[in-house]
C-alpha cells in the first residue's frame, strides 16, 4: 500500500512540475511579445490544420500591421461590440460576466459569454477551441499574466492582428482586404462596425455577408462607437 501511495505522490509531483513548466513557457512568450510580434497562434494553427484536411495546400490570409496603421473606427467598433470596459478593467469584466450569467440562466443555455478582449486573446494565443473547466481556468491564468506585463495598447494591437474574421482570414489587414479591398487604415465607420459584428461567428458571416442579424448588429455597434474608449 505504501508503494502505491509513493507512486501516486510521484505522479502528482511530476504533473505539478509539468504544469509549472507550462506556465513558465507561456509567461516567457508573453514577455517576448511585449516587443516582438507573434507569427501565429494556437487557434490559427488549429484552423490551418483543419483546412488542410480537405485542401492540402490551404493557406491563411494574414498580414501583421502596427497599431497606428489600423483605423480608429475599427478599434472603437470592436470595443463597443466586444468589451466596452476594456480600458478600465484588469482583464475581467465582472459586471459583464454577471450579466452574461443572468442571461444564460434565463435562457436555460449558454447564449452570452462575457469574455473580455484580454480573455479572448489569451484563448486564441495558446488554447484549443474545446470548452472545458481546465481551459477556462488556464484562460484566466494567462489573462492575469498578460495584463500584468502588457499595457492595453499592446494587448489590443495583438488582438486586432490575430482574431479570426472569416474562413482562413485572420487580423484586421487581411479582413479589410478580403471584404473591402482596402487596407485596415482606410476603414470607414460603417465598414468597421460590420467587421466588428462578424467577430462572434466569422466563418458563417464570411459566407452570409448580408444576413439580417449581421445587419442589425452592425447598426447597434455603429450607434455605440462614439462612446467607446480605446487605448
Amino acid at each position: 500500500m505504501k508503494k502505491i501511495w509513493r507512486w501516486i505522490w510521484k505522479i502528482a509531483a511530476i504533473g505539478l512540475l509539468l504544469l509549472v513548466v507550462y506556465q513558465v513557457w507561456i509567461f516567457a512568450h508573453l514577455l517576448w511579445w511585449i516587443k516582438f510580434n507573434p507569427s501565429t497562434t494556437a487557434f490559427m494553427e488549429n484552423r490551418l490544420a483543419i483546412m488542410r484536411e480537405t485542401k492540402p495546400d490551404a493557406r491563411l490570409q494574414y498580414q501583421w500591421v502596427p497599431y497606428s496603421k489600423i483605423s480608429g473606427n475599427l478599434k472603437r467598433a470592436l470595443v463597443a461590440a466586444e468589451d466596452a470596459n476594456f480600458v478600465d478593467h484588469e482583464g475581467f469584466d465582472w459586471e459583464g460576466i454577471q450579466k452574461a450569467y443572468k442571461k444564460d440562466l434565463k435562457k436555460g443555455r449558454i447564449v452570452a459569454g462575457g469574455s473580455t478582449i484580454s480573455q479572448q486573446l489569451a484563448k486564441n494565443l495558446f488554447l484549443s477551441g474545446k470548452r472545458s473547466p481546465f481551459r477556462k481556468m488556464e484562460e484566466a491564468v494567462i489573462t492575469v499574466m498578460m495584463e500584468a506585463v502588457m499595457d492595453k495598447e499592446r494587448i489590443f494591437e495583438i488582438y486586432l492582428n490575430v482574431i479570426e474574421w472569416g474562413d482562413g482570414v485572420f487580423g484586421a489587414e487581411a479582413a479589410s482586404r478580403h471584404y473591402y479591398r482596402i487596407s485596415a487604415s482606410q476603414l470607414s465607420a460603417a465598414q468597421a462596425a460590420k467587421l466588428a459584428a462578424m467577430v462572434p461567428n466569422p466563418r458563417y458571416y464570411d459566407k452570409h455577408q448580408n444576413a439580417k442579424g449581421l445587419m442589425k448588429k452592425t447598426g447597434i455597434i455603429l450607434s455605440r462607437m462614439n462612446d467607446a474608449d480605446i487605448p
